[in-house]
This record gives C-alpha cells, sequence and structure tokens, in this order.
C-alpha cells in the first residue's frame, strides 16, 4: 500500500498539525502533570494543540530618501 503525499513528512514542513501521536500526547501530558502510568492509555485526556504563528517583520524605512 502506497502513504498518500498529504501524510509525508517534508524536513521543511513547519505547518502546524491539529493531531498529536500517542508519544507525543504523553510527553506533553507529563509536562502539564496530568498523565498517570498507571491508567489506560486509550482513555487519556485531550491536549490542546499550539498553533505557532510567525509575526510579519515590519519595513524599516531608509534614510536615503532624504537627500
Amino acid at each position: 500500500m502506497t502513504m498518500d503525499s498529504s501524510l509525508k513528512v517534508k524536513a521543511g514542513a513547519i505547518r502546524a498539525r491539529n493531531v498529536l501521536t500517542r508519544a507525543e500526547r504523553i510527553t506533553r501530558l507529563q509536562e502539564l502533570d496530568r498523565f498517570d502510568e498507571e491508567a489506560s492509555v486509550v482513555g487519556m485526556p485531550k491536549v490542546r494543540v499550539v498553533k505557532v504563528s510567525l509575526k510579519k517583520k515590519k519595513k524599516v524605512k531608509k534614510a536615503d530618501d532624504e537627500k
């Protein structure tokens, strides 16, 4: 079976994903101290995905225009 091209991970892809893998969810829950190692992995609580937005740089006016 072939993998769909939209599922392939490219090195330059910085696009935010809305679904985390199980390992990513566990590490995120451990950071938040919400992960119980004795509890079932199937019923894990949801984890909010933080979307990273890049701000556009403002253009700086040059002093060359004032000759």
